[in-house]
């Protein structure tokens, strides 16, 4: 049961539409579901806000539809599946009915089960790619804070090593709401960033580089030691991680995200 199942059961109560009893039948739900091989939070919407993201890596074709199907059967409305290979998402676009809707964002390995938001958050989330090979994590962060009820604006290929190509969207810069830097190599993005805006910062770390970025370390220190004031990191390639922390700083002092969006990481 989600946020607005439950309001809809008071509702529903305080109306005589339903009596005392009935309700707290349908409050008896276990608050997750055993499948075996998972235990599905039903009740993680209700709690929190948002609901639960599938980590499609290391998981079967059958576990996620599975799940999937498990978290739509108790109501949740849409479905975020994160790190998922093409031949898994087609078993799961054939494992759904025919009435749900099903995207895949092949760039960023994520599945979408359901339509996407309307925008709920209080201002626009920029998401900035230093390089064209940083787009799928980007892409990830971007697509993860859309699912969660935000306007996105993305930044491609804008880099320090041509800092011309980012100070040509500085007034992108300077009106956002939060701004996820996505860099590799040296990593110097998100402090660039962050002394051009007065908005909160979130640095994503990257794989890309050559030897001694030893896997996305070196971007990851150097973001951890930037001299700018306001930029928080998360690690290496988690752009999931930064597209859910930028909606939860997008929708402070507004309503609460879609009770039926996706949130922690299963």
């Amino acid at each position: 049961m989600d946020r607005n199942e439950l309001e809809t059961t008071l509702e529903d109560v305080a109306s005589g539409r339903v009596s005392p009893s009935q309700a707290a039948r349908s409050l008896e739900i276990a608050p997750f579901l055993d499948l075996g091989y998972a235990k599905v939070d039903t009740q993680r919407g209700l709690r929190t806000g948002v609901s639960e993201v599938v980590y499609g890596e290391g998981k079967t074709a059958e576990q996620v539809s599975g799940i999937v199907d498990a978290m739509l059967g108790h109501g949740q409305g849409r479905v975020l599946v994160t790190r998922l290979d093409e031949a898994k998402s087609s078993a799961l676009a054939l494992a759904l009915p025919k009435d749900v809707p099903y995207h895949y964002h092949e760039t960023c390995r994520l599945g979408v089960v359901g339509d996407m938001p309307e925008p709920s958050g209080a201002g626009t989330i920029v998401v900035a790619a230093a390089g064209t090979s940083d787009l799928t994590v980007s892409e990830e962060a971007a697509v993860t804070a859309e699912f969660l009820g935000n306007d996105v604006t993305r930044l491609v290929d804008v880099g320090v090593a041509g800092i011309q190509r980012l100070l040509a969207h500085a007034d992108e810069i300077s009106q956002a709401s939060v701004i996820i830097a996505v860099a590799g190599m040296e990593g110097a993005l998100a402090s660039v960033i962050a002394g051009m805006s007065s908005c909160p910062v979130i640095a994503v770390p990257t794989s890309v580089g050559y030897g001694a970025s030893y896997g996305g370390l070196a971007a990851l220190l150097a973001m951890l030691n930037s001299c700018a004031s306001g930029v928080s990191v998360v690690n290496v390639d988690n752009g999931f991680g930064a597209g859910f922390q930028a909606s939860l700083i997008n929708h402070v002092g507004s309503t609460r995200q879609e009770d039926d969006a996706e949130g922690d990481m299963r």
